[in-house]
């Protein structure tokens, strides 16, 4: 298996070669490498996921992000949802409010020790998915996922609408920011799987029709804790 840092010496080879091909203006110096997200991160990020066809929604602490998430499961008519087990949601105090407006939560200490039939029954009938992320990378408007134990990639991919909740110590400037905090320490070693979430899920067919919610979620919400 190759290691970490041949990984990454390839990524950067690739993004090297890929700026040769760029248009040429005179309003662009053929010297610029590292580009990074300009001066607010937090702006650029939310303005990304505008750009892709998501909704960003940057609140000032825990308090308004709870109220944040209570507004858009309103909006939705939730009834059940499948949650990540991540300690920013537990800041958020997501089970007390999840139970509170009478969701149904299903995580992975519920669904775990369920059949495979009763655990496919229970996930198709949610109504949302809620997550927060590994990073979050502003230049693109990108959350970075690596799936666990508690953080199943299912949350982010089978209901109709994902909402994730981040915090600004989670937004790295680029691509390459992110590939650097990949866990694997030394070892080299990924998960068994990283997911990179831009945008709902799209799909064009020969006619170059754009349809969104196909093959995943068709409602794609951030929310960004500035605090």
């Amino acid at each position: 298996m190759p290691s970490r840092e041949a990984f990454l010496a390839r990524v950067r080879e690739a993004a090297e070669r890929g700026r040769q091909y760029r248009i040429h203006s005179p309003t662009i110096a053929d010297d610029i490498g590292y580009l990074g997200a300009g001066d607010d991160i937090i702006e650029r990020f939310a303005l990304e996921v505008t750009v892709v066809g998501g909704e960003a929604f940057v609140v000032s602490d825990l308090n308004a992000a709870r109220e944040q998430l209570r507004q858009l499961l309103n909006q939705l008519n939730a009834r059940s949802a499948v949650c990540w087990q991540h300690e920013l949601l537990a800041r958020v105090a997501l089970p007390d409010l999840l139970a509170t407006d009478g969701i149904q939560a299903h995580d992975y200490g519920r669904l775990e020790p369920m059949s495979a039939d009763e655990r496919r029954q229970l996930l198709l009938a949610c109504d949302v998915g809620i997550t927060s992320c590994d990073w979050a990378i502003a230049e693109t408007g990108t959350l970075v996922m690596c799936a666990r134990p508690g953080q199943e990639r299912v949350a982010s991919l089978l209901p109709p609408t994902h909402v994730a909740i981040i915090e600004r110590q989670q937004i790295v400037p680029d691509l390459i920011d992110a590939f650097q905090r990949l866990p694997g320490g030394t070892t080299g070693e990924l998960p068994s799987n990283v997911t990179f979430i831009t945008g709902p899920s799209k799909t064009g067919d020969i006619e170059l029709q754009l349809t969104t919610g196909v093959h995943g979620p068709g409602k794609w919400c951030v929310i960004v804790i500035a605090e």
